[in-house]
């Protein structure tokens, strides 16, 4: 096998349509660029909760949820409180999606969560929000319910951003080889421009969660880090201009 049949000949096209795309700073600086945070809430994020209640039964090993619940609480729920501040500050859209059906039976759920037998009815515990990174109430922020990995597949999500003028987005969230990375590719073949922070992301070992992002990098988003994203953030946001009185 020589060298070349490792090269992927459609790296230099996709990284200057998806990373390098100068798009990516207009529609931030323009206020075009939402904060995507998808189901970061009781049900899949919380020990002791939703499909942890039975942490012996949960199908996911002791060792996995210690990884899991310690990358959230240390690493991807400050990091995304981190980016909600700095999108709040800037007057930018924090949007938040969490897996809720519309009945308290769960009829309406899709087939594929009636399999699994996720369910996280309306007002219930596993469909609130973790508090550190819930909604502002007091910003009328939006939320979106689902009950799908995909929340362009089974809600109105594009038909809302694109009322709001929305063409990029900043994706966080959990799992992230399921929901995060079902929303972006999604929302790729949307076309919005997409960014995944890499870190403000988890699943339930390093395995999955690379392998994801080695899928999507440069083919569906570009992938940066909290601290890339939040040094980007703030030299792009100019101030208000004044406007003086022209006559």
């Amino acid at each position: 096998m020589t060298d070349n049949e490792h090269v992927d000949p459609l790296k230099e096209v996709y990284h200057e349509s998806f990373v390098e795309n100068p798009a990516h700073r207009e529609f931030l600086v323009e206020g075009r660029t939402a904060l995507l945070c998808i189901d970061l809430q009781y049900l899949d994020a919380a020990p002791g909760h939703g499909v942890f209640k039975d942490a012996m039964n949960s199908g996911v090993p002791k060792a996995a949820q210690e990884y899991y619940f310690d990358r959230l609480q240390q690493t991807v729920l400050p990091n995304v409180r981190g980016l909600q501040d700095r999108f709040r500050g800037h007057g930018l859209e924090v949007i938040h999606t969490r897996i809720q059906a519309l009945t308290h039976d769960g009829r309406d759920r899709s087939k594929g969560h009636r399999r699994l037998g996720l369910l996280a009815a309306p007002g219930s515990r596993e469909a609130d929000f973790l508090e550190i990174v819930g909604p502002d109430e007091s910003r009328d922020e939006i939320v979106i319910n689902k009950t799908a990995s995909g929340v362009f597949s089974s809600t109105n999500l594009h038909y809302v951003l694109k009322n709001m003028g929305i063409e990029s987005l900043f994706v966080v969230g959990v799992y992230t080889n399921e929901c995060v990375e079902t929303t972006v590719r999604d929302a790729c073949d949307l076309g919005y421009l997409v960014t995944v922070v890499e870190d403000c992301c988890a699943t339930v070992t390093p395995e999955l969660h690379e392998a994801s992002l080695a899928t999507l990098r440069d083919r569906y988003c570009r992938i940066l880090t909290f601290a890339e994203a939040a040094s980007m953030l703030e030299p792009l946001i100019p101030a208000p201009s004044k406007v003086g009185n022209s006559h």
